[in-house]
């Protein structure tokens, strides 16, 4: 990461994890995705903004490989995803050959607006839902 994008990422990451996060995962139907941390073995909470379509679960990281949720799937692909309120099992996909702007353009709009503001080094992120 160049030196702006690492300031911009230590920035954005600071707040999301002392104020933004805790506060959404509090909000009963804010979209949730539960990973499991790759040192602790503990269940990970991050609030995230994506869309379903069909068996499949979408969303955009905005730090790609460096964001800790990204690193966590890395280790372990099983997760679990909060949709409006219900929790599903699945397996997640990092797909850095998709175009991830394009992708974007597909998500909830507020959401996406932030992650293309803010992000540095976008992956498109896809969770194949066994329920």
């Amino acid at each position: 990461m160049s030196g702006g994008a690492d300031r911009k990422h230590r920035m954005v990451t600071r707040f999301q994890r002392h104020l933004a996060n805790p506060l959404n995962r509090r909000l009963p139907f804010q979209t949730l995705l539960e990973t499991t941390g790759r040192k602790s073995g503990r269940p990970r909470l991050t609030p995230v903004g994506g869309r379903r379509a069909g068996d499949s679960f979408w969303i955009v990281s905005e730090f790609g490989f460096t964001s800790q949720y990204v690193r966590n799937i890395q280790a372990d692909p099983q997760v679990r995803v909060r949709i409006a309120g219900r929790w599903h099992r699945g397996t997640a996909h990092l797909l850095p050959d998709d175009d991830a702007v394009s992708r974007l353009r597909t998500l909830p709009r507020f959401n996406s607006a932030a992650v293309r503001a803010f992000g540095t080094d976008l992956l498109t992120v896809r969770i194949d839902l066994a329920e």
